[in-house]
């Protein structure tokens, strides 16, 4: 169980990081919804720029069982990689956003 707390306050932790990043134009608020009992966790986008709706998912990321699964990935950096600087083993994360038969070739978990 102390793994799983771990891997929650680290998703929080990167998720509140990319939230402080907020738009130079229009009136759009960027903000961190955290599901601490369902464990889901994403960054999301609201507001307008000039007459336009901006809405959008940043990141979602979930955990089930004892994996970290990257649902969306809107970053340029990656979420997982920085997971990875933070420790979190490449074996505890799912790259959930890629096709399962293609997640075998990737350098994180399969499932």
């Amino acid at each position: 169980m102390e793994r799983l707390e771990i891997y929650r306050k680290l998703v929080q932790q990167v998720l509140a990081e990319h939230s402080h990043f907020q738009s130079s134009y229009g009136e759009v608020e960027t903000f961190p919804v955290f599901d601490t009992e369902r464990d889901h966790y994403q960054v999301v986008s609201v507001g307008w720029e000039n007459r336009r709706r901006v809405y959008g998912c940043l990141i979602h990321i979930d955990i089930k069982g004892d994996k970290i699964w990257i649902q969306h990935d809107g970053t340029e950096t990656g979420v997982a990689n920085e997971l990875v600087e933070l420790g979190v083993a490449k074996q505890d994360i799912v790259l959930g956003y890629h096709a399962p038969y293609a997640r075998q070739y990737t350098e994180f978990a399969v499932s």
